[in-house]
Protein backbone atom coordinates (compact mmCIF):
# COMPACT_ATOMS: atom_id res chain seq x y z
CA UNK A 1 0.00 0.00 0.00
CA UNK A 2 1.37 3.24 -1.20
CA UNK A 3 0.02 6.49 0.50
CA UNK A 4 0.20 10.30 -0.69
CA UNK A 5 -1.34 12.75 2.21
CA UNK A 6 -1.65 15.84 0.90
CA UNK A 7 -2.78 19.76 1.88
CA UNK A 8 -1.67 23.00 2.30
CA UNK A 9 0.61 23.75 4.67
CA UNK A 10 -0.26 23.64 7.96
CA UNK A 11 -3.49 21.17 7.62
CA UNK A 12 -1.71 18.27 9.47
CA UNK A 13 -0.19 16.45 6.86
CA UNK A 14 3.29 15.03 9.27
CA UNK A 15 0.70 14.35 12.43
CA UNK A 16 -2.25 12.70 10.31
CA UNK A 17 0.46 11.06 7.83
CA UNK A 18 2.61 9.28 11.25
CA UNK A 19 -0.37 8.37 12.22
CA UNK A 20 -1.55 6.75 10.30
CA UNK A 21 1.30 5.07 8.99
CA UNK A 22 1.74 3.71 12.64
CA UNK A 23 -1.82 2.17 12.88
CA UNK A 24 -1.09 0.48 9.30
CA UNK A 25 2.58 -0.78 10.47
CA UNK A 26 4.09 1.13 7.60
CA UNK A 27 6.88 3.31 6.96
CA UNK A 28 6.01 6.68 6.73
CA UNK A 29 8.18 10.15 5.39
CA UNK A 30 7.96 13.72 5.56
CA UNK A 31 8.06 15.31 2.01
CA UNK A 32 9.93 18.08 4.06
CA UNK A 33 12.82 16.25 4.83
CA UNK A 34 13.26 15.69 1.22
CA UNK A 35 13.59 19.36 -0.25
CA UNK A 36 17.38 20.36 -1.02
CA UNK A 37 18.85 23.38 0.81
CA UNK A 38 17.98 25.41 -1.73
CA UNK A 39 14.06 24.80 -1.61
CA UNK A 40 14.26 25.51 2.08
CA UNK A 41 16.12 28.58 2.11
CA UNK A 42 13.83 29.87 -0.85
CA UNK A 43 10.84 29.58 1.39
CA UNK A 44 12.35 30.85 4.64
CA UNK A 45 12.94 33.86 2.90
CA UNK A 46 9.19 33.84 1.67
CA UNK A 47 9.75 32.89 -1.61
CA UNK A 48 7.87 30.80 -3.18
CA UNK A 49 8.69 27.62 -4.70
CA UNK A 50 8.61 27.22 -9.01
CA UNK A 51 8.07 24.05 -10.31
CA UNK A 52 11.44 23.86 -11.37
CA UNK A 53 12.67 23.94 -7.92
CA UNK A 54 9.57 20.68 -7.06
CA UNK A 55 10.28 18.57 -9.75
CA UNK A 56 13.67 16.88 -8.17
CA UNK A 57 12.08 17.14 -4.61
CA UNK A 58 9.03 15.19 -6.43
CA UNK A 59 11.55 12.93 -8.42
CA UNK A 60 13.28 11.94 -4.73
CA UNK A 61 9.59 11.38 -3.02
CA UNK A 62 8.62 9.35 -6.11
CA UNK A 63 11.58 7.34 -5.66
CA UNK A 64 11.14 6.62 -2.02
CA UNK A 65 7.42 5.89 -2.64
CA UNK A 66 8.30 3.10 -5.26
CA UNK A 67 11.23 1.14 -3.30
CA UNK A 68 8.79 0.36 -0.64
CA UNK A 69 5.16 0.65 0.62
CA UNK A 70 4.58 3.25 2.49
CA UNK A 71 2.97 7.16 3.66
CA UNK A 72 4.40 10.16 2.32
CA UNK A 73 2.96 13.63 3.75
CA UNK A 74 3.34 15.83 1.01
CA UNK A 75 1.30 19.06 -0.41
CA UNK A 76 1.12 17.95 -4.01
CA UNK A 77 -0.68 20.99 -4.39
CA UNK A 78 -1.03 20.94 -8.42
CA UNK A 79 -2.26 17.53 -10.12
CA UNK A 80 0.72 17.81 -12.21
CA UNK A 81 2.78 17.15 -9.12
CA UNK A 82 0.62 14.30 -8.22
CA UNK A 83 0.22 12.50 -11.42
CA UNK A 84 4.57 13.07 -11.56
CA UNK A 85 4.21 10.95 -8.20
CA UNK A 86 1.78 8.03 -9.22
CA UNK A 87 4.02 7.87 -12.57
CA UNK A 88 6.81 6.68 -10.38
CA UNK A 89 4.36 4.79 -7.67
CA UNK A 90 1.56 3.50 -9.56
CA UNK A 91 -1.37 2.45 -7.32
CA UNK A 92 -0.30 5.51 -5.17
CA UNK A 93 -3.61 6.61 -3.16
CA UNK A 94 -4.47 9.41 -2.24
CA UNK A 95 -5.93 11.59 0.81
CA UNK A 96 -6.78 14.64 0.61
CA UNK A 97 -6.39 16.57 3.68
CA UNK A 98 -8.94 19.66 3.51
CA UNK A 99 -9.79 22.64 5.88
CA UNK A 100 -11.13 26.64 6.32
CA UNK A 101 -7.69 28.68 5.24
CA UNK A 102 -8.81 30.48 8.72
CA UNK A 103 -8.36 27.18 10.38
CA UNK A 104 -5.24 26.12 8.52
CA UNK A 105 -3.54 29.72 9.06
CA UNK A 106 -4.57 29.20 12.77
CA UNK A 107 -2.74 26.01 13.42
CA UNK A 108 0.13 27.54 11.02
CA UNK A 109 0.61 30.09 13.08
CA UNK A 110 0.76 27.95 16.22
CA UNK A 111 3.74 26.14 14.31
CA UNK A 112 7.10 28.15 15.73
CA UNK A 113 10.00 27.20 14.14
CA UNK A 114 9.03 25.74 10.76
CA UNK A 115 10.60 26.67 7.57
CA UNK A 116 7.17 27.32 5.56
CA UNK A 117 6.25 31.28 7.03
CA UNK A 118 2.48 32.07 7.60
CA UNK A 119 3.63 34.97 4.69
CA UNK A 120 2.90 31.91 1.81
CA UNK A 121 -0.03 30.71 3.04
CA UNK A 122 -1.85 32.95 0.36
CA UNK A 123 0.27 31.13 -2.43
CA UNK A 124 -0.54 27.69 -1.11
CA UNK A 125 -4.28 28.03 -1.17
CA UNK A 126 -3.54 29.80 -5.11
CA UNK A 127 -1.32 27.00 -6.07
CA UNK A 128 -3.93 24.27 -4.71
CA UNK A 129 -5.51 22.27 -7.11
CA UNK A 130 -8.05 19.74 -5.09
CA UNK A 131 -8.33 16.63 -6.59
CA UNK A 132 -10.65 15.80 -9.10
CA UNK A 133 -13.10 12.53 -8.81
CA UNK A 134 -11.05 11.37 -10.75
CA UNK A 135 -8.26 10.59 -8.78
CA UNK A 136 -10.51 8.95 -6.30
CA UNK A 137 -9.58 10.51 -3.38
CA UNK A 138 -10.22 10.27 0.33
CA UNK A 139 -11.32 13.61 1.55
CA UNK A 140 -11.44 14.36 5.17
CA UNK A 141 -12.49 17.96 7.04
CA UNK A 142 -8.98 18.74 9.12
CA UNK A 143 -11.97 20.32 11.57
CA UNK A 144 -12.49 16.86 12.90
CA UNK A 145 -10.38 15.75 15.63
CA UNK A 146 -6.94 13.48 15.18
CA UNK A 147 -8.42 9.73 15.95
CA UNK A 148 -11.59 10.44 14.00
CA UNK A 149 -9.68 11.41 10.87
CA UNK A 150 -7.26 8.16 11.48
CA UNK A 151 -10.65 5.68 11.96
CA UNK A 152 -12.09 7.19 8.99
CA UNK A 153 -9.04 6.32 6.66
CA UNK A 154 -8.30 3.00 7.86
CA UNK A 155 -12.05 2.15 7.58
CA UNK A 156 -11.86 3.84 3.42
CA UNK A 157 -8.71 1.83 2.48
Amino acid sequence: MRLLVMGVSGSGKSSFGAALAKALSLPFADADAFHPPANIQKMQAGTPLTDEDRWPWLDALGAWLAAQPGVVACSALKRAYRDRLRQAAPGLRLIYLEGAPALIAARQAARPGHFMPASLMASQFATLEPPGAEEDPLVLDVAEPLESLIARAQESL
